[in-house]
């Protein structure tokens, strides 16, 4: 039996209600005019990213996310939600938002989310990225999408990722997995993990075990925690260079005549395999 997860965004589920704001009074926050004017300097920055929903608002808190900025078309409700879903980050989130009507919260995003909350939070540093990356001895695999081509699927990835512990996530290819989109499908915890885009020759060492259904089934398989799990994009699979920097190609198991499963479904099935056989969250 699945257990839901009440701290987990349910697209088919209905936020809560607004109830009254639980403990003390909320610190006072910054102006409606303030916020929007820190918003508007900030918003074309490459050192910034949208942080687009409660969640993902949360997640960047109880990661360790520099937020700039946040706003909310209804603060009594989102302060509601963190009193419901996550009290840890009550106070931080109730000194930071800052309501604003909402015809100024949905012009500072692409899509309104159904909570009306977003911030901008600083990026972590490519260098600091990169470092964490190159770290050894790892404990937990880095997930490669090689050539992802769907943003929301990257996020999911994202998500699991941080789930399961994992190092990080490392895209090749177009895709940038910063992209609001894949934030917003990571529910923001890329904070919670390393995210970086990376040509194929500048992957971090590391015995590489590729997803293929012409490889070896995976059951069969440990998967050393130095690995690096690498899978092709949803459409063409794995590219010839990530192909020839493979050491090993693995299968999923999977029922004849079924064609594929979906990227982020595949993901989970290997990092639980990983876990399983000897890794863990941390």
């Amino acid at each position: 039996m699945t257990v839901p997860d009440p701290d987990r965004p349910d697209p088919d589920r209905p936020d809560p209600a607004p109830h009254p704001t639980a403990g003390s009074p909320a610190p006072p926050s910054a102006s409606a005019a303030d916020a929007l004017g820190v918003w508007r300097r900030q918003a074309g920055s490459e050192e910034v990213v949208l942080l687009d929903g409660f969640h993902a608002v949360k997640h960047a808190l109880r990661f360790g996310a520099e937020i700039r900025v946040a706003v909310t078309a209804d603060r009594a409700a989102a302060l509601a939600l963190a009193d419901e879903l996550a009290p840890d980050v009550r106070e931080p989130l109730a000194a930071l938002l800052a309501e604003v009507s909402y015809e100024a919260y949905a012009s500072v995003v692409p899509r309104p989310h159904p909570t009306a909350v977003a911030a901008l939070a600083v990026r972590p540093s490519r260098a600091g990225r990169l470092e964490a990356l190159a770290r050894t001895p790892r404990t937990a695999p880095v997930v490669v999408l090689d050539q992802p081509r769907n943003l929301g699927n990257a996020g999911a990835v994202i998500r699991l990722a941080a789930g399961f512990g994992a190092t990080g996530v490392v895209t090749t290819g177009t895709l940038d997995p910063w992209h609001p989109t894949v934030v917003r499908g990571g529910a923001g915890l890329h904070f919670a993990t390393t995210v970086e885009r990376l040509a194929v020759a500048e992957l971090p060492a590391g015995p590489v075990f590729a997803l293929d259904p012409e490889g070896q089934d995976i059951r069969g398989i440990k998967l050393p925690d130095d690995a690096l799990l690498a899978f092709g994009s949803e459409r063409s699979g794995l590219s010839p260079e990530l192909r020839a920097r493979a050491d090993h190609l693995v299968a999923l198991p999977m029922r004849p005549q079924v064609s594929s499963y979906n990227l982020a479904t595949s993901v989970a099935m290997a990092l639980y395999h990983w876990s399983a056989t000897g890794g863990a969250p941390a």
